[in-house]
Parts: C-alpha cells; sequence; structure tokens
C-alpha cells in the first residue's frame, strides 16, 4: 500500500516533469479517479510554480487531491509535518526525489521510501498500491468501471513561453564594506561565525578517534537536517547533531561511542562537545563513499568547529571531501583499503610530514595504541596546489579573505 507519494523539489521538477505529471492527473480525473493516498508536489522553483498554476496544471493537480507546496526543499529534506502517518508504523511512499536515506523525508525510520518517476509516482498514488502496473492494470473508477491510465507525456518547454512568477531577488549594495551584520547574542537560531585557525606549521598529532562510522554514513548521518534546519545559521547549535545518525564501527550501536576523557558511552554530538571544551583534537574514520548524499555544507562545518582536524576514510562523496578541504580539514583516504581495520577506539591518530605536503603525494599517519605501540600507514589524497593553500589559511574561506 503506498502511503503517501510525492513529486518535485530540486530534483525531477522542471516544466517537462510537472507536465508528464499533470497529464497523468488530467487523464485520471476524466476517468472518474482521485489519488488514494496523499500526493505533495513540489515545484523546482518560482518560475516553474507561477508557469504551472497560469496554465492549469496547478488547478488538475488541486481537483486530484494534491497538495502544491512553495518551491523549497520541502519533505525532500525532512520539512514535512507529517499528519497521516504515526511515527513507528511501517509505511510505504514513492517519491521523485533524489534521496530515500531512512528518515529522510518524514523523520520515520518505518517509512520506506521507494526513488522512481514523477509519472510513476503519480500513477501508483492514484492507484495507492505499489505492486499496480499502469501499463496493463486497471482500477476502478467512482461508476464502477474498471479503465486503464494512458502514458504520460509531457511538454519540455511551455508554449506561451515561462512566467517569471514573483521578483523576490534583492541587489546587495555596491559597496558592502560599511554593512554591519547585527546578529543577538541570545538568538538560538543566528550565530556570528569566528574563522577557523589557520594551519601552524606543525604536524598533527595525538588525535582521539571520535567515530569510526561503519558502512554507509551519508551528510544525514553526520548532520540530520529536518528539525534541525531551524539552527543551519547557527553552527553551535546544529553541531548538536553531528554525526548522530553513523553506526559505531566497534559496537554497532547508532550515534554513540566511548568519550576517552572518562570511559563513559556518550553520544558523538556530546563527545565532540567535550573535546571542543578540553581543547582536544580529533578525528573521524569512514568506510567506502564518506559522506554520500547532499551536498551539505554543515557535514563540514561542524566537525571542524567542533575540534576535527582530519577525517579518514576508505573513499569519499567527492563533494564531501571538497567540502571538508573548505573547512580546513584533511581528508585523507587508506592507500590499504585494509588499514581501516588497524584503528581502534582508544587509539590516537597523529599526521606527519604536512610541511611536505604537495599534489599527487602520500602522507604518513602514525596510528598509537594505548600500550604505546605505533603502526606508521600511508594515506592517500586529492590535494590540487590551490586547495593545499585552503589548508594553511585554515579554510577557503579564511583565503579569500586574506586576498581581498
Amino acid at each position: 500500500e503506498v502511503s503517501a507519494g510525492l513529486i518535485g523539489s530540486c530534483t525531477n521538477s522542471s516544466y517537462e516533469d510537472i507536465t508528464r505529471a499533470a497529464s497523468i492527473a488530467r487523464d485520471a480525473l476524466a476517468k472518474g479517479l482521485t489519488a488514494k493516498a496523499p500526493l505533495l508536489i513540489t515545484p523546482g522553483s518560482e518560475q516553474v510554480r507561477a508557469t504551472i498554476e497560469r496554465d492549469g496544471l496547478l488547478a488538475d493537480f488541486e481537483a486530484l487531491g494534491a497538495k502544491v507546496l512553495a518551491n523549497a526543499c520541502g519533505p525532500c529534506i525532512g520539512q514535512w509535518d507529517r499528519q497521516d502517518m504515526e511515527d513507528g508504523v511501517p509505511n510505504s511512499i514513492v517519491t521523485s526525489y533524489n534521496r530515500n536515506f531512512p528518515k529522510r523525508n518524514d523523520g520515520y525510520a518505518t517509512t520506506h521510501a521507494f526513488v522512481t518517476s514523477p509519472e510513476t509516482v503519480m500513477a501508483l498514488t492514484i492507484a495507492g498500491r505499489l505492486d499496480f502496473d499502469p501499463a496493463n492494470d486497471t482500477l476502478t473508477n467512482d461508476v464502477g468501471e474498471e479503465v486503464r491510465l494512458t502514458v504520460g507525456a509531457g511538454e519540455e518547454l511551455p508554449a506561451d513561453g515561462f512566467d517569471p512568477g514573483e521578483e523576490t531577488f534583492q541587489a546587495p549594495p555596491v559597496d558592502g564594506s560599511g554593512v554591519e551584520v547585527s546578529v543577538s547574542p541570545t538568538s538560538d537560531r543566528l550565530q556570528v561565525l569566528t574563522p577557523f585557525p589557520a594551519w601552524d606549521g606543525e604536524d598533527i598529532t595525538n588525535l582521539a578517534v571520535l567515530v569510526k562510522a561503519q558502512g554507509k554514513c551519508t551528510t544525514d548521518h553526520i548532520s540530520m537536517a529536518g528539525p534541525w534546519l531551524r539552527y543551519r545559521g547557527h553552527l553551535e547549535n546544529i553541531s548538536g547533531n553531528v554525526y548522530m545518525g553513523a553506526v559505531n564501527a566497534f559496537t554497532g550501536e547508532v550515534g554513540t561511542g566511548l568519550d576517552v576523557t572518562d570511559g563513559e558511552t556518550r553520544a558523538y554530538p556530546e563527545i565532540a562537545r567535550r573535546y571542543h571544551e578540553a581543547g582536544i583534537a580529533w578525528v573521524a574514520i569512514g568506510d567506502e563513499n564518506m559522506g554520500e548524499g547532499s551536498s551539505r555544507e554543515h557535514a563540514a562545518m561542524e566537525p571542524r568547529f567542533r575540534g576535527a582536524r582530519a577525517v579518514m576514510a576508505r573513499s569519499f562523496a567527492r563533494i564531501h571531501e571538497t567540502n571538508l578541504k573548505k573547512q580546513g580539514l584533511l581528508p585523507l583516504t587508506f592507500a590499504n583499503r585494509d588499514d581501516y581495520d588497524l584503528i581502534g577506539p582508544e587509539d590516537r591518530i597523529s599526521v606527519v610530514g604536512l610541511a611536505d605536503l604537495a599534489p599527487d603525494t602520500q602522507v604518513e599517519v602514525v596510528i598509537t595504541s594505548p600500550d604505546g605501540a605505533t603502526t606508521s600507514i600511508a594515506m592517500d589524497h586529492t590535494y590540487s596546489a590551490d586547495q593545499i593553500e585552503w589548508f594553511k589559511a585554515g579554510s577557503a574561506l579564511n583565503l579569500i579573505r586574506q586576498r581581498t
């Protein structure tokens, strides 16, 4: 059974995508059908929203029982105050959004999201069943007739051109040097950023292991969205979610690890806060494709803010790796992927020879176990000469400030 259908957001939400879904909606209405499950549609831009309203598509969707939302991330990033389903109830949704991680859309771990095209989302939501075959199966309409949906057809561009919609652009001042950004010190939503410190020219040594993630560790696992989005302008507050979704490679538990200051088990955000306040620098260890998913800058900013100096993984998702570099962190990959297994929860990690950091070279990392034994391993990086300057400056933004 389909409990909800979602179409749009930044992906599969162009005018053509929306017209394909709308053609099925019109066909269903003409044949006496309506949606059997809640259907939410998010246009990809204000231009698309205004154009589908002008061309009557929005009215078609609403007649079918759909709700057309503002052109924003919406349920794709967890901005869905879901009222039709309670947490803990197993259910399935169909979505044309580009992510289907657990708890991604509605915050419910028991919601299974199936990613498909806008047309298929529309057809399955009208049918109310996952096993419905739009090409061959029939549906019973409001007068008891068996009808079959017509294959959707889209229009690449609107015949009358695009309607630009509401103009919301505000041009910045020609000279912004005199502009003062005033933020209340008591705000829990906004916080003025303090520049991250520049590299001191020394090797990075004696790093505690905050987290060693096992398996999938997406940017959602590192910095969850949904209710946390209210703090995206307040780095300290949003850092309260750092690595809360990561699976502990040592215990198999989600979101908790060993606090080496006292041997207690705590949530990763709490350990990170304690390390930060105690001045303990740390490293995060990842598995394959570390940081896949949304290009979420906070997934790099939060570890940096809380005192991380490096992130080491078997492999990285490209955008997350670049974001780590931009925030002054060292993303390193194991030259021998099996070296991931060498790192224990109480080990200390050192990155040596950083004065010689250069493109197309390896970095030496020393693992020191609690009994004092050391193991030296080689790690790779993908830094260009320009990106190494980001690291030295403490962040890409610091370097821009220096050069302007």
